[in-house]
């Protein structure tokens, strides 16, 4: 068996079944948002805070911030690899979009719960 030192042990079957997965999670999430905003007049501040002091749409929402992480490691990973071939450019422009990515997390992660 060949072993790639780029892939971590990943997959790529294990990648395919992750960015399915959290492109059905950012659907579903997306549809869900565009159901609140296509069924309510106005939409006022009062009415966001309500909708996100909820526990079940903050659950979905650090579940799509989550999915939305997935998505963008995978790709991002995908894209480098395949296009920037130096390792030590490839290695530091991933660890950069590692960082950012794990940023919005968790900036995401402060805003929701902070409702």
């Amino acid at each position: 068996m060949v072993s790639n030192a780029a892939t971590v042990g990943r997959s790529g079957v294990h990648d395919f079944i992750l960015l399915r997965a959290s492109a059905v999670i950012l659907a579903a999430y997306s549809l869900f948002l565009a159901y609140f905003f296509l069924t309510t007049p106005d939409v006022t501040y009062d009415i966001w805070t309500g909708l996100f002091s909820g526990l079940g749409v903050k659950v979905f929402t650090i579940l799509a911030l989550f999915a939305v992480l997935i998505h963008a490691w995978i790709g991002i990973w995908q894209v480098l690899s395949d296009y920037v071939k130096p390792a030590f450019i490839r290695g530091a422009l991933q660890f950069i979009f590692s960082v950012t990515l794990v940023a919005y997390f968790v900036a995401g992660l402060i805003t929701v719960w902070g409702v």
